[in-house]
C-alpha cells in the first residue's frame, strides 16, 4: 500500500481541474467550482431544467433503471480494524437508516445518454476540455502528446478531449460499451442526472448500508472471502499494479453494470468497477455514538466516494470493501469514477414525493 502522503498527493492532483486550464494560483478548487457557481445560466436554472417536470422525455424505467427497496434498519458502519486508517474508516458505530430506494445498477452510458439528449447537458469534463485517464487504457499515439502526469501516481494522465462520450480521448467511443458505467462524471454531473431522474445521490451511510446487503461486519458485500468457491464477485485488478491486469475476473477496464452476482439487497457492483459518488462532504473524524440517518458535515472541500474501482489492488488501493472510502473535489472526473442514485420514494410510483430531499442536495 502506498505511503499516506503519496495517497494524499494523488487525491490532490486527481481532483485538480485539468492541467493547462488556466487555474488561478490562489487555488484550483474555487476556480473549478466557478463553472457552476451563481451567475452561470445552467446552474441558475438547475432545479427546473433538470427536473422531471421540465422534461417530458424523462427516463423510461427499464431494466437498468430498477431500484431496490431497502427497508428501515440498523447496522454497523465503518470498522475498528481499518485497512487504511488515514481514510477515516474507524470507528465502527451503530447507525439507524430510514427506508429508501437505491439503483440496483451503476448509471450506464445508455441512461446518461438519455439525460444528455433530453436536456442538452454538458459535463464538467467537457467544459474543462480534458479529464484524467489511466495510462494503461491509452494508445501510444495518445500518450505521445501528453507531457505531464500526476507526480505521485504517474499512471494518471490528463487527456485532452477525454469525457463520458470519449473515455480514452479522441478516437475512443462508447458504442460497444453502452451497458458499462458512465465515466468522467463529476459530483455535480451526478447530482444533475439524479435530479432529472427524480432521484438524488445516496448518503455515505445509505450507500454503506446498501453495500453490506444485510450482513454485519463483513469486508465485502458477499462476505469475507474475496473469491467464494473460487469465483469472482467484483471487477478489480488482478496481477501486478499498475503494469499488468491479467483480467482473471473477465475484464480489464470497466464491466457491464449487470456483471457479477448481486448482494443480499439485489445490488450489483457495489465494490469494484467504478468509484461511486455520495452526497456527503468528506471528513475523517467520526463519533462512535449511535446515530440516525447521518449526512456527514454541513460543509467541506471534498465529497465522499465509495466502492473502489477496476484499478483497485490490495497492494496499492485496498478500497473494494464496504467500509472503505475516499474523496475528490466535486469538480473531479476520471476514467474510473461513476455513480448510482437513491430516492426517498420510487420515481415509478406517481403518488410518491421526493419530500424535498432533491432540493436540499441542489442547494448545497
Amino acid at each position: 500500500m502506498a505511503a499516506p502522503w503519496s495517497l494524499w498527493l494523488f487525491a490532490l492532483f486527481l481532483s485538480r481541474p485539468p492541467l493547462g486550464s488556466g487555474e488561478a494560483a490562489s487555488g484550483c478548487h474555487a476556480a473549478s467550482r466557478a463553472a457552476v457557481a451563481s451567475g452561470n445560466p445552467l446552474a441558475e436554472n438547475l432545479r427546473f431544467r433538470y427536473s422531471r417536470e421540465a422534461n417530458a422525455g424523462r427516463p423510461a424505467h427499464g431494466p437498468l433503471q430498477q431500484m431496490a427497496f431497502i427497508s428501515t434498519g440498523v447496522f454497523t458502519m465503518g470498522t475498528d480494524e481499518p485497512a487504511i486508517p488515514q481514510d477515516g474508516e474507524a470507528p465502527s458505530r451503530r447507525v439507524h437508516i430510514r427506508h429508501f430506494y437505491m439503483d440496483r445498477y451503476e448509471v450506464s452510458n445508455t441512461e446518461f445518454e438519455k439525460f444528455v439528449t433530453s436536456t442538452g447537458y454538458i459535463t464538467e469534463a467537457e467544459r474543462f476540455g480534458d479529464s484524467f485517464v489511466f495510462e494503461g487504457l491509452l494508445s501510444e499515439t495518445v500518450k505521445r502528446d501528453i507531457h505531464q502526469a500526476v507526480a505521485a501516481a504517474p499512471w494518471w494522465l490528463p487527456v485532452k478531449g477525454a469525457n463520458w462520450k470519449h473515455p480514452e480521448g479522441p478516437g475512443s467511443e462508447i458504442h460497444e460499451r453502452m451497458d458499462h458505467p458512465v465515466l468522467h462524471v463529476s459530483w455535480r454531473d451526478a447530482v444533475e442526472f439524479c435530479a432529472w431522474a427524480g432521484k438524488r445521490l445516496p448518503t455515505e451511510a445509505e450507500w454503506e448500508y446498501a453495500c453490506r446487503g444485510g450482513r454485519e461486519n463483513r469486508l465485502f458485500p458477499w462476505g469475507n472471502n474475496l473469491h467464494p468457491n473460487g469465483k469472482h464477485y467484483a471487477n478489480i485488478w488482478q496481477g501486478t499494479f499498475p503494469s499488468n491486469d491479467s483480467g482473471e475476473d473477465g475484464y480489464t477496464g470497466t464491466a457491464p453494470v449487470t456483471s457479477f452476482p448481486p448482494n443480499g439487497y439485489g445490488m450489483y457492483n457495489m465494490v469494484g468497477n467504478v468509484w461511486e459518488w455520495t452526497e456527503d462532504w468528506w471528513t475523517v473524524h467520526h463519533s462512535a455514538e449511535e446515530t440516525h440517518n447521518p449526512k456527514g458535515p454541513s460543509l467541506g472541500e471534498d465529497r465522499v466516494k465509495k466502492g473502489g474501482s477496476y484499478m483497485c489492488h490490495k497492494s496499492y488501493c485496498y478500497r473494494y470493501r464496504c467500509a472503505a472510502r475516499s474523496q475528490n473535489t466535486p469538480d473531479s472526473s476520471a476514467s474510473n469514477l461513476g455513480f448510482r442514485c437513491a430516492a426517498d420514494s420510487n420515481p415509478d410510483d406517481t403518488s410518491g414525493e421526493m419530500r424535498g430531499h432533491r432540493e436540499a442536495v441542489l442547494d448545497t
